[in-house]
């Protein structure tokens, strides 16, 4: 089958190949055929390291399809069943999951840095991101890493909420759980920051302000939702027009970078809540002072993975978006086909982008 293969930190190009296999399905497998996948910024952090992952590896993580193959212990889901992928599948025995924190299990994540589920070249073993791989055309994951959703959402639609939409909207309602008629700002307007911006209108936020340098993002912030988008440059401004300049009730960053976390800090007000929700590198320190975090009285939250239990949302969200309350089309950029994402992921590292989502027959 074809898929996506980064060599080597850093290289320029993936090696896209028709001659990988799966490993064999075990008891408690599922095997599915990817129909639609996501382009990611995420997928970015792996090429240049700063997600850290095992090598050989096939990128992907957001993405959804049609099980193909169940291992005899499987009872979730049978083939034929559409399914999202879900890029961190819960134990449901270890301490986090025993917490009601499933988005915090490492059982499976871990499992992936030392289970290589696929072949190329005979008999060279290559790694899935995050144990997935969605730039192929078939996966391996464990059951927990397929969750049934209703056929009549598409495929493209199914494979946003895999990761980009259950991050940000997720970050929303469950992290910062955002109070109807409150103020919010998300700084960052990709695909996660677009998400928040829509979690925020759901929850029925007053007052939304998208930043973001890109002009040209300004106007689908709008679209989904936010009240009013900015550059970094027009926060002062903005901050004294909607806030009296005391800040925002909610902050989220949606970059992953120091610089866009102190920024979302800034534009929060006295004992607001700042909501980290992008994915930054190990090395990248947050200068706040020890003063600042006393006597601002602001909370910074972390939110992965959305704070969610997909077993619980993926289904919430898909049901959000069949009734019009999730805009997930205005978030596709573009369809590509898998020979076409060299040149998408050039395109994402160029910021224009939203989601490119790699349509599969």
């Amino acid at each position: 089958m074809r898929g996506a293969l980064l060599h080597a930190v850093g290289d320029d190009k993936l090696d896209i190949r028709d001659d990988f296999t799966l490993a064999p399905i075990g008891p408690t497998d599922v095997r599915i055929k990817i129909r639609a996948t996501g382009v990611c910024h995420s997928d970015l952090s792996v090429i240049s390291g700063v997600l850290p992952m095992p090598l050989p590896i096939i990128l992907g993580h957001e993405g959804a399809g049609e099980v193909l193959e169940v291992g005899d212990h499987v009872s979730t889901v049978k083939p034929g069943d559409h399914v999202i992928v879900n890029w961190n599948p819960a134990c449901g025995g270890c301490p986090n999951c025993l917490v009601g924190q499933p988005f915090l299990c490492t059982t499976y994540l871990m499992d992936s840095f030392v289970n290589a589920r696929f072949r190329f070249g005979g008999d060279t073993p290559a790694f899935g991101m995050a144990g997935c791989g969605t730039w192929a055309e078939e996966i391996v994951v464990p059951w927990q890493g397929a969750i049934k959703v209703d056929p009549e959402v598409p495929f493209e639609a199914a494979a946003l909420i895999g990761c980009g939409v259950t991050t940000g909207v997720g970050a929303v309602l469950n992290t910062a759980r955002v109070k109807a008629g409150s103020t919010v700002v998300v700084v960052g307007c990709g695909g996660i920051g677009l998400s928040v911006i829509q979690g925020a209108r759901i929850s029925g936020a007053t007052t939304i302000l998208a930043i973001d340098p890109v002009e040209s993002k300004h106007e689908l912030a709008k679209k989904v939702g936010a009240t009013h988008a900015v550059t970094p440059e027009q926060l002062p401004d903005a901050l004294g027009t909607l806030t009296g300049g005391k800040g925002f009730d909610y902050g989220f960053e949606a970059v992953g970078k120091s610089a866009t976390i102190m920024t979302t800090w800034q534009a929060t007000r006295r004992g607001g809540d700042v909501i980290v929700v992008g994915a930054g590198a190990m090395d990248d320190t947050v200068p706040l002072s020890a003063f600042s975090l006393l006597f601002e009285g602001k909370n910074i939250l972390s939110s992965l993975y959305g704070g969610s239990d997909v077993r619980r949302d993926f289904p919430f969200f898909a049901e959000l978006y069949k009734a019009g309350k999730l805009d997930l089309e205005s978030m596709i950029s573009a369809r590509i086909k898998l020979a076409d994402l060299n040149d998408a992921v050039a395109a994402l590292k160029g910021g224009e982008v939203l989601r490119q989502i790699v349509v599969l027959d």
